[in-house]
């Protein structure tokens, strides 16, 4: 059977959440369980269908290890980043070239100027993995990303055609964001956790507070400058992934941490391209079950957790899906009923 199930995070999930939150502490996921039980009832209440408008959903993902019995990673979804009420909120970055033909002084500037968005894209985002875990022979991180894009496929028109994920940079060892100390901290007199986790919920103040106009980066100090639009060593696995899948980066950065931001048209995205549905048959015979190649196998439930996936290998006969018996029961699944598919490296 395989250890690790992939479900929705509903509002019971919130003491396994909280534990990982409490281990983890990220902007991703705040040790805040005020926070932690508001994302999980928009969850719950996105995966039900009870948030009229599709646009202001949020879907949460959990990874468990069942022999631990703990939850050892989330994702999320965001149906729509950015609407009238709370812009998507970034900051794009150009290139000036300077010359002075007296002094013959030649100077590319790094140029910042923030930009909002009240149509914005579906962000993919809230990707957390517990470090013990990260080296796991299953590929978690893997794992808990693409559930996102299988979701997407079998939802199409709740999702944006634009797909955007804002990636980690380079941060100090305690967190610390050096473009945000070196910038957003002068324009808000806040630290760089309280104001990232204040933006989850309320976007105003970088509105009201920010700079309008350029800014030269050249004005900050180098080390502020050197994280702009660069990836911390720990994400970049998820940006060779994002690359191969189809995204490219797009000149625009988070305003709190220069994080770069990535995006793709969710029709060209090689994973849900590759996401389709088949019945499922019945159990593999003995002899089969090493045979099939591995996929994420998901199913819709009517009650919660909702969604539940699992990575296996499989039996494809014409338009049928053979799963061996531990995973169809973990799964719940019944002969003729839908299942989707996503192929895994």
């Amino acid at each position: 059977m395989s250890r690790y199930e992939i479900r929705g995070a509903v509002p019971s999930d919130q003491a396994e959440l909280l534990r990982l939150a409490r281990h983890l502490n990220s902007v991703n996921l705040p040790d805040e369980p005020g926070h932690i039980a508001r994302l999980l009832e928009l969850s719950e209440k996105s995966f039900l269908g009870q948030i009229e408008n599709p646009r202001r959903r949020k879907y949460v993902f959990l990874i468990r290890d069942q022999e631990r019995g703990e939850a050892v990673g989330t994702s999320t979804i965001v149906a729509q980043l950015g609407r009238r009420e709370a812009p998507y909120i970034y900051l794009d970055v150009s290139t000036e070239e300077k010359y002075s033909s007296s002094t013959d002084r030649h100077f590319h500037h790094t140029v910042l100027r923030i930009g909002f968005s009240y149509d914005g894209p579906t962000e993919l985002g809230g990707l957390v993995v517990h470090p013990d875990h990260r080296r796991a022979d299953e590929k978690l991180g893997l794992l808990i990303s693409y559930v996102r894009f299988l979701f997407i496929a079998t939802h199409r028109s709740l999702f944006k055609s634009e797909l955007l994920a804002e990636l980690m940079p380079p941060l100090e060892p305690d967190g610390t964001s050096r473009l945000w100390e070196a910038f957003g901290r002068r324009f808000t007199d806040m630290s760089y956790a309280d104001a990232d986790l204040r933006s989850s919920e309320d976007k105003t103040f970088i509105r009201d507070l920010f700079p309008r106009g350029e800014v030269y980066a050249s004005l900050l100090a180098k080390d502020a400058q050197d994280v702009i639009g660069k990836v911390g060593a720990q994400t970049r696995g998820v940006e060779r992934m994002l690359r191969r899948v189809g995204f490219r980066y797009a000149e625009r950065i988070d305003p709190f941490d220069g994080g770069p931001h990535f995006v793709a048209n969710a029709d060209e995205v090689s994973l849900i391209q590759n996401t389709r549905q088949s019945r499922y048959g019945g159990l593999l015979n003995e002899g089969e079950i090493l045979s099939g190649p591995r996929m994420l196998v998901a199913r819709e439930l009517k009650q919660a957790p909702y969604f539940r996936a699992v990575a296996c290998r499989v039996v494809e006969r014409e338009d049928q899906v053979s799963l061996a018996r531990a995973e169809a029961e973990l799964l719940g699944a019944t002969p003729g009923e839908d299942l989707s598919l996503l192929p895994l490296p």
